[in-house]
């Protein structure tokens, strides 16, 4: 490794120590090591800003602030108020109950979408569901997190990484239903059950609350019908262009950026109020955890990394693909696994072209790795990020190692299902 590497790493390191330990706040841990590698040269301003190998993101930023002002927007029409009481009726006020709805109305729409848009429409209606229940809001919203990356796994377009391994090994949607669906199917039962085991014991029912809850009448909180039409409206056309976006050729970040500016446009707000909204310290945070990543990578430290593992493994596919997941996983866990699944496509494609290594099997280890691996901390996948940084923002901060803790119970059992599954639909039974 260089000595740039090794300085890369180094930077890495301290401002992960940072954000973990939370000595000083997430975005200044993440926007300062920015900042050093910049300054020492490790990365430049060509690397950070303009390559899509090494810098920043940008469509993963337009996206996100597309999906930002949507909801901005959206929220001021009361159906987010709408949608908690209905879901609290519906659990007849028990804590766990609602949980299990949200989760699974999560874990669908991630699959659908994507897990970022879906945090992003899940997490005001969680707040204010907790609000009426009198009950924390961290486990819901964490248990929210890890079923949209969970469900999100399960198609194509639900996760971004899957949109990347699509792209350089040729899958289409269907492949992804027919080999990860079912699994993630599976999964999500296995994840329900671990939801009552780490949150749901902990839940108490207030029979007040309940009965208050049950007397409500959600109708009466929509506050704007014309805005709300006009949001479903735009909402719809967008979620509709997010399906359709091999056939229309327009990438879901320009859809997303479109959609937002056209509701904002349309909705007759002010639009300095509700640009307000926008979560930018997210943004920012994003922005400065790529030009970190994009330092790693520009240095050649990851490449190095992946390269060594897949080395070490060639021309055994077993062991190439238990590798592969285990350490898909772990390095998404620290690096996000956006950047992490970009550095690593080009060399499963090599793997895969190559006789004897196992073929299509190890794109299906990269992916679920990947996805999975994403619930093990809270920087490991970027629904993680976003519904941190909207906690934070409603006064419910959740912690890095309150999230993590959690997060890397439910990695390890859902990785240790992966395991059997790839062994044995790809091996035994192939």
């Amino acid at each position: 490794m260089t000595a740039a590497g090794w300085l890369a790493v180094a930077i890495f390191a301290a401002s992960y120590v940072l954000i973990m330990t939370e000595w000083v706040h997430r975005l200044a841990a993440a926007l300062g090591g920015a900042a050093v590698m910049l300054a020492l040269g490790v990365t430049n301003g060509e690397k950070a800003f303009f390559s899509p190998e090494t810098g920043i993101a940008w469509d993963v930023i337009f996206l996100l602030l597309g999906m930002m002002l949507i909801v901005a927007v959206v929220k001021r029409t009361g159906v987010f108020e709408y949608l908690a009481i209905w879901a609290a009726k519906k659990a007849k006020g028990r804590p766990f109950r609602v949980m299990v709805i949200l989760v699974l109305v999560t874990a669908v729409a991630s699959a659908a979408l994507d897990n970022v848009t879906t945090i992003l429409l899940i997490a005001p209606v969680t707040f204010l569901v907790c609000d009426r229940l009198a009950v924390p809001v961290a486990p819901f919203l964490i248990a929210e997190v890890m079923a949209s990356n969970i469900g999100g796994t399960a198609t194509l377009i639900g996760d971004p990484p899957n949109i990347i391994i699509a792209s350089r090994a040729g899958l289409s949607f269907n492949d992804f239903l027919v080999h990860l669906a079912p699994f993630v199917i599976v999964l999500l039962g296995v994840f329900v059950a671990v939801c009552w085991w780490l949150f749901g014991r902990k839940l108490r029912y207030d029979p007040d609350r309940a009965a208050q809850v049950m007397k409500l009448k959600e109708r009466g909180t929509i506050r704007d019908r014309r805005l709300l039409i006009v949001s479903g409206v735009v909402l719809t056309a967008v979620l509709a262009a997010f399906s359709l976006h091999s056939v229309l050729h327009l990438e879901p970040a320009v859809v997303a950026i479109v959609g937002g500016l056209l509701l904002l446009g349309a909705s007759r707000l002010d639009a300095g109020d509700v640009v307000r909204d926008v979560e930018w310290p997210t943004l920012a945070f994003f922005a400065g955890l790529f030009v970190m990543v994009g330092g790693l990578v520009s240095t050649g430290v990851i490449g190095q990394v992946s390269e060594a593992a897949a080395g070490a493994v060639e021309g055994r596919p077993l062991p190439a693909t238990m590798v592969l997941l285990w350490g898909s996983a772990g390095l998404s866990a620290i690096v996000d696994n956006i950047p992490y699944v970009a550095t690593m496509a080009p060399i499963v494609a090599t793997l895969a072209a190559t006789p004897g290594t196992g073929g299509q099997v190890l794109w299906w280890a990269l992916a679920l790795g990947a996805d999975l691996g994403g619930n093990a901390t809270a920087i490991g996948a970027s629904a993680n990020v976003v519904a941190l940084g909207l906690a934070e923002k409603a006064g419910r901060r959740i912690g890095f190692w309150e999230f993590t803790r959690s997060g890397l119970i439910v990695t390890v059992i859902t990785l240790l299902l992966a395991t059997p599954y790839l062994w044995l639909r790809y091996f035994v039974l192939a």
